[in-house]
């Protein structure tokens, strides 16, 4: 067994562990609000978010990685493969490493600007300054403030919607019977538009965004037409209360909980598998390639260990996004999660930069501060945004330190 086969072999472990900690951080927030809110439990949530994110990740996941170095570094100024294979094992390493210490304290952080962060501390240290791409960190460092902010703004306007219309009107029952249907009409459009434009499966169909629009547009009609209904057989008694509402929300919060962690097990398991699909070629080629296939088996290991990593820890997580933040009611909770996919369409579309994980975040502020700045628990959040503050320079000091090691071992 060569070098080259060596580090592949391990890249396996740690691509696992990468994944692992993938699921019980980042793609946990999938069902914070959810669980939170107590649309569902934390053991539905986990087993729900285990399966979908497995399902995305092997059967909607990506097989080809493109720029193998996230365009944080120009991969073309390493001109050495082994540095290369050496560099993305230690970046593996350094961000897995990051992750499990924010999931042990249970605080939410991108598995992207971890995996970002790493690869440019390595590269940092292989061609210096120039072979960075600071535009692009210039782009992470302004995600921190996009993506909460915008996923805050619609989420309370979603909840202040709801509020106005629904909850503060005297027949709130019947204001909910001809809302409810709006909203679910509005919520499967954007999961369509998302699933065409941000999954790699959605992708792949290369539709005219006339036939997209079309397409969600005519699933909005049958879905109002559906819920009308539904809604109308869900709560019969005018007498109800207000638990009548929660009780329709908590149907389509629970919906749209599952459609980000079926697109999330698709979109961020390259950041856990696409190292490892880096090194593989390297290590089966000894050259550098711009893009690398990612083999379905790689894929699948992926899937595993987003799977338990979301069954082990995912409830720690959970539990901070979901309830330490502020009080979350099934109305509040499907503002948070329209507020963090509209976010992350829309941005994303734009080619702003944007983490579900900030979104995800916002959004539960935006409802908290339609409350009032009492109903926010500023120090939990303050804890929150000095971990993502942290990632880049930690996961990138990390790799830098893991490489060096790594490069003696190998070459001395």
């Amino acid at each position: 067994m060569d070098i080259y086969d060596l580090f592949f072999y391990l890249s396996l472990g740690a691509g696992f562990l990468m994944a692992f900690n993938l699921g019980a951080n980042d793609v946990a927030n999938s069902m914070a609000s959810a669980v939170g809110a107590r649309a569902i439990t934390v053991r539905q949530a986990v087993f729900i978010a285990s399966i979908l994110n497995f399902v995305g990740a092997v059967f909607m996941g990506s097989h080809v990685t493109a720029t193998v170095s996230k365009g944080i570094i120009n991969a073309s100024a390493i001109s050495d493969p082994k540095l290369m294979m050496i560099g993305m094992f230690a970046a593996l390493l350094a961000a897995a490493t990051w992750m499990l210490i924010a999931t042990l304290t249970s605080l939410p952080v991108s598995s992207t600007h971890s995996i970002v962060g790493a690869i440019m501390g390595f590269g940092l240290v292989v061609g210096g300054p120039d072979v960075v791409n600071w535009l692009k960190l210039g782009g992470i460092v302004l995600s921190w403030v996009i993506s909460p902010f915008f996923a805050a703004t619609i989420a309370y306007c979603v909840f202040s919607h709801i509020r106005k219309y629904i909850l503060y009107k005297k027949q709130f029952i019947q204001q909910a019977k001809r809302w409810a249907p709006i909203w679910a009409a509005f919520t499967v459009s954007l999961i369509a538009l998302s699933f065409l434009y941000k999954t790699p499966a959605g992708k792949s169909l290369e539709l005219h965004w006339l036939t997209a629009l079309a397409l969600a547009a005519g699933l909005s009609l049958l879905t109002w037409g559906v819920s009308r209904k539904l809604v109308g057989k869900m709560v019969m008694d005018e007498e109800e209360g207000a638990e009548g509402v929660e009780r329709v929300f908590r149907r389509m919060q629970v919906g749209t909980s599952c459609y980000v962690a079926l697109a999330q097990g698709a979109n961020d398991v390259a950041n856990a598998i696409g190292p490892v699909a880096v090194i593989y070629l390297i290590a089966k080629e000894q050259a550098l390639f711009s893009q690398a296939d990612i083999p379905t088996s790689m894929l699948v290991l992926g899937g595993v260990g987003i799977a338990l990593g979301i069954s082990i820890l995912g409830h720690k997580v959970m539990a901070t996004v979901g309830q330490k933040i502020t009080t979350l009611t099934n109305t509040r909770g499907f503002a948070v999660d329209f507020g963090a996919a509209s976010t992350v369409l829309v941005a994303s579309n734009l080619g702003l930069p944007v983490s579900t994980t900030h979104a995800a975040v916002g959004g539960v502020v935006g409802v908290g501060l339609a409350r009032g700045f009492k109903a926010v628990d500023f120090r939990v959040l303050l804890r929150i945004v000095s971990y993502w503050v942290a990632t880049v320079p930690i996961a990138a000091l990390t790799s830098i330190i893991f490489f060096v090691l790594l490069k003696w071992l190998c070459y001395s």
